[in-house]
C-alpha cells in the first residue's frame, strides 16, 4: 500500500509491557502517534498491557516504536513486542 507522497505504508502491532496502565499512556500515545503523523489505535489489554494498532512508513513506526519503549513520564516500560501485519487502510489515530 502506499501514501500519496510518504512511501510505502506498513502497519505494526506493538504489545507494550510493564507499568503501562493508569499513567497516561494511551492518552500520550495518541497524541505522540498524531504528532508523527501515523494512523491507528491504541487500547488497554485485560492483563495490564498496552497494544498499538499503527501504520505509516517504516520511519514513522520507527519513531512511534522508540517513544513507546520509554513512553510518558510515569510510565516502566519493560518490554515492547512489534509484529508486522498487512496495512487495512486507517484513517485516524484512535484511543480504545
Amino acid at each position: 500500500m502506499r501514501s500519496r507522497l510518504m512511501g510505502v505504508i506498513e502497519r505494526v502491532r506493538l504489545t507494550v509491557m510493564g507499568r503501562v496502565q493508569g499513567v497516561g499512556y494511551r492518552m500520550s500515545c495518541a497524541h505522540e502517534a498524531k504528532a508523527i503523523g501515523v494512523d491507528g489505535s491504541v487500547r488497554n489489554l485485560s492483563d495490564g498491557r498496552v497494544e498499538v494498532i499503527a501504520e505509516g512508513t517504516r520511519e514513522q513506526l520507527d519513531a512511534l516504536a522508540a517513544w513507546c519503549a520509554d513512553g510518558p513520564q510515569f510510565a516502566s516500560v519493560r518490554q515492547v513486542d512489534r509484529v508486522a501485519e498487512t496495512p487495512v487502510g486507517e484513517s485516524s489515530f484512535t484511543i480504545r
